[in-house]
């Protein structure tokens, strides 16, 4: 028993609960602006008049709900971009102004087998794994160890 309440106090456990509490609270106000607002406004660009999530068609005996569609689709959507917009965004911002990443390339030279691209110092081809020949030393590497 310790060790589950152990698991349960973690702290990425109890984020994860509140992020999904959150997560369903946000997605029930989306949905609720969608149906109260932005669907009766599709309504209207379309020329439907009443609720447009209990439209449908018929196809033979069979019913089309293709109100309840958009409706879903219009949630998505916006849920989506709110999402991007208010929380992925910001968090990209933050990191990369707190931990910048800064790609720095190796100088490459061509396999002589496979003729695949691998670092300079490598010793081994990492696509055909052939023995490579030993690279002489730059010049500036040889002042740079002397000094």
């Amino acid at each position: 028993m310790k060790g589950f309440r152990s698991f349960i106090l973690r702290g990425n456990v109890v984020d994860l609960a509140v992020g999904i509490v959150i997560g369903a609270a946000f997605t029930a106000v989306v949905n609720g602006f969608v149906s109260a607002f932005l669907t009766p406004l599709v309504g209207l660009a379309t020329g439907i008049t009443g609720d447009m999530s209990r439209k449908t068609f018929t196809v033979g005996a069979t019913e089309f709900p293709y109100g309840a569609f958009i409706n879903a689709a219009i949630s998505f959507l916006l849920l989506a971009s709110a999402l991007y917009f208010l929380v992925v965004l910001p968090i990209n911002k933050l990191h990369e102004r707190l931990a910048p990443h800064h790609d720095v390339q190796a100088p490459k030279r061509d396999c002589p087998e496979c003729l695949s691209p691998v670092p300079a110092q490598a010793r081994r081809c990492a696509s055909c794994t052939v023995p490579l020949p030993a690279v002489p030393a730059q010049a500036d590497e040889t002042t740079q160890r002397a000094g």
